[in-house]
């Protein structure tokens, strides 16, 4: 499963139910389909937000004699990464719903491989930007599938109620 991208699709069902509703121009009840399965992804959402924000990130202890000092950015990192998790909706060609990180939403110097080199625990970077001297920061490896994996079987739940109660309207 790709880090920056969460898909849950009932692709049979969804595209069958979809293709139902523009037969029927049911727009009302697209547009409600639509913001129930959004209500759906909402709380994981919300939840890798609040992880990415919490994320312990150690770094490397600095050897003997070695500087330190407050970062040159006043920017939060993690808040940064946490404000591009976004919620996609589609009902039409391949209907479904897509928890990811948007990377127009990041900051030009954060590329969106940060959020894989962070699920895999450590990130190694440039020291303020200096390509001489780099630096390693360590978290809790593979937050971002145990927040997914833990969602998972409400959202399929909520999924699948949502797509009983259109089907039941459009009988």
């Amino acid at each position: 499963m790709a880090v920056s991208s969460v898909q849950i699709l009932g692709t049979g069902q969804l595209l069958q139910l979809s293709r139902q509703l523009r037969a029927a121009s049911g727009a009302p009840i697209q547009r409600n389909m639509a913001r129930r399965i959004r209500r759906a992804g909402e709380p994981l959402k919300n939840d890798l937000q609040s992880t990415i924000r919490n994320l312990p990130l150690r770094a490397d202890s600095r050897g003997a004699g070695k500087r330190g000092g407050p970062s040159p950015t006043s920017r939060p990192f993690r808040a940064a990464l946490a404000a591009a998790v976004r919620i996609s909706v589609r009902s039409s060609s391949s209907p479904g719903a897509r928890v990811f990180v948007d990377k127009n939403l990041l900051p030009p110097d954060i590329p969106v491989s940060v959020l894989y080199r962070l699920n895999d625990g450590r990130l190694r970077h440039p020291v303020f930007g200096n390509r001489r001297r780099w630096t390693n920061q360590r978290t809790t490896p593979m937050w971002w599938d145990r927040v997914v994996r833990d969602h998972t079987p409400r959202m399929t739940a909520e999924v699948a109620r949502v797509l009983d109660d259109v089907r039941n309207q459009l009988r």
